[in-house]
């Protein structure tokens, strides 16, 4: 367990004591290439496929697509056209994607975003946007399925003589980008901590078919590759300073809906471990980001189980709060997510976070092979669910996007343990988030073992599609929902042309912009 003040180093605000480029920038040939943000931004070209540092608003760079976001808005004015392909590890911050969104930059964007001015391009069909699983971007870009990669605009910690570089706060597809650029600019930024270093994992034995061989990776924990990102400096164009933090994700306490989906999925991990189907430690533990997942870390930390391990994509606060009580002995993520009071903690007993986080390249973090091997328990969010088990996580009303699939579906195909998680209702109550049909199916009953609302939880394994939608609408439908679900269900059953899965399709859409909570199903 930590002892509080241990290991501490130096903090000027939010970040770290400031160590000089110099010592940050340690390969003589490219501190010939120190240039300002703005020189570095116009060297890349109109219609170039740019790859960035950045997950889930962790090590994205912070400089140089604000200086671009500039440019372009001059041209712009100018009457010039210019835009770019952007990709990334997942969603990053307003200083990229909304700095170049609200100058109409991105042409087109994936694999995974969050912000609200590229949301609404691209459902207003002002941007394209590809929607990729996570664990298929890199090698996607290596078969040459996604067109060529121009530039790489990555975020670092810092540069060593021969020319490796220390990752910063996230991975992602780094690796992926510096191998397959033409250019590289790099943002070494002095406000990430040193003591970074030594904390990756960045794996580079993967080949492409039909050479690949197994990855050696047994445990969460292990180490397989190397602590630096390999980077030829011949391709280096530029390297920025920046001194500026990530972007501070703010969790709102557990309110009594989060605790009660908590308690739920708690009670159902201590059933399993009596029925001898998971050990006393559970099996690898993967969690989205969010209020309600950090509800059910907090909750796992405060449960009975110990010695915990981790093997998911992001570490948020609530594993941090684990691996300091040491109910979490070892957590394996490609970025942090951290709040600004986590994110000071982090810095100031990093000696102690080292010892116990793996950050790693996203094809690992996300690989399918590994998710299966290791046997992760799966815990993601969702934005509805239907009653046969299939899951909506990524489009409002069937046709607006919200952020994207991300990794949930790499994690809920393979998983030991399959779990969603949602309110039972939307809209301060005026939506069911359990419905007869979702608008949009990300993950088919086939992948979603276990669906969680605040109402209850419903265990699905081994049942058929009608056992399903009796169980999710008595355990997971909220009561004043419960009545129209069943009789819909009912008046399926007798009119439906096939039994199997029995669905009336017009009444089934009607369910998600709202309706009569008055025990029959009404048009909206």
């Amino acid at each position: 367990m930590l002892e509080p003040g241990a290991n501490r180093v130096r903090c000027h605000s939010k970040g770290l004591s400031v160590m000089p480029l110099s010592d940050r920038v340690r390969h003589t040939g490219l501190r010939q290439k120190i240039m300002s943000a703005e020189d570095a931004a116009a060297l890349i070209p109109a219609g170039a496929n740019v790859g960035t540092s950045g997950f889930t608003g962790a090590g994205y760079p912070k400089a140089v697509p604000k200086a671009l976001a500039r440019r372009i808005e001059m041209l712009h004015g100018s009457g010039e056209d210019f835009q770019i392909g952007l990709w990334t590890g997942a969603s990053t911050a307003p200083e990229l994607d909304g700095a170049l969104a609200k100058v109409h930059g991105i042409e087109m964007r994936l694999p995974y975003q969050s912000d609200p001015s590229v949301r609404k391009q691209i459902n207003n069909g002002q941007m394209q946007y590809t929607d990729m699983h996570l664990s298929h971007v890199a090698q996607f870009v290596w078969f040459g399925f996604l067109g060529h990669l121009d530039v790489a605009v990555i975020e670092v910690a810092g540069i060593l003589p021969d020319g490796r570089l220390i990752p910063s706060s996230s991975v992602g597809n780094n690796k992926t980008w510096l191998d397959q650029a033409d250019a590289i600019i790099l943002e070494v930024n002095t406000r990430q901590n040193p003591a970074l270093e030594g904390m990756h994992d960045i794996y580079y034995g993967t080949e492409l078919p039909p050479h690949r061989i197994p990855i050696p990776l047994l445990n969460p924990g292990d180490r397989i590759g190397e602590a630096y990102l390999r980077c030829d400096p011949a391709k280096v164009i530029a390297v920025v300073q920046t001194d500026a933090p990530d972007r501070s994700n703010h969790f709102a306490p557990p309110d009594e809906t989060s605790r009660r989906i908590a308690g739920h999925i708690i009670e159902f991990l201590q059933q399993e471990v009596k029925a001898g189907r998971l050990p006393a430690d559970l099996l690898p533990l993967q969690s989205g980001v969010g209020n309600i997942a950090n509800a059910v870390l907090e909750g796992l930390n405060d449960g009975p189980f110990r010695n915990l391990t981790a093997f998911t994509e992001v570490l948020q606060d609530g594993m941090l709060d684990m691996l300091r009580s040491g109910t979490l002995a070892m957590a394996s993520a490609t970025a942090l997510s951290l709040s600004d009071e986590a994110t000071a903690d982090f810095n100031a007993n990093i000696a102690f976070y080292r010892e116990r986080i793996v950050l790693r390249s996203q094809e690992m973090s996300n690989h399918p092979e590994l998710i299966r091997r290791l046997g992760l328990i799966a815990m993601n969010a969702m934005i509805e669910a239907d009653i046969y088990g299939n899951v909506n996580s990524t489009h409002v009303m069937g046709s607006s996007m919200m952020n994207g699939i991300g990794g949930s579906g790499d994690f809920a195909r393979n998983a030991y343990l399959s779990i969603f998680m949602t309110p039972s209702t939307a809209k301060d109550g005026a939506i069911s988030c359990i419905v007869p049909m979702v608008s949009h199916v990300d993950h088919t009953e086939h992948d979603v073992q276990v669906i969680v609302t605040e109402q209850g939880l419903a265990d699905l394994r081994g049942l058929s599609p009608t056992q399903r939608a009796r169980l999710i609408v008595e355990r997971c439908a909220h009561p004043d929902y419960r009545p129209a679900l069943l009789e819909y269900m009912d008046r399926a059953q007798r009119e439906s042309s096939g039994q199997h899965t029995p669905h009336l399709l017009d009444d089934a859409l009607g369910w998600h912009s709202g309706y009569l909570k008055t025990g029959s199903m009404m048009a909206p």
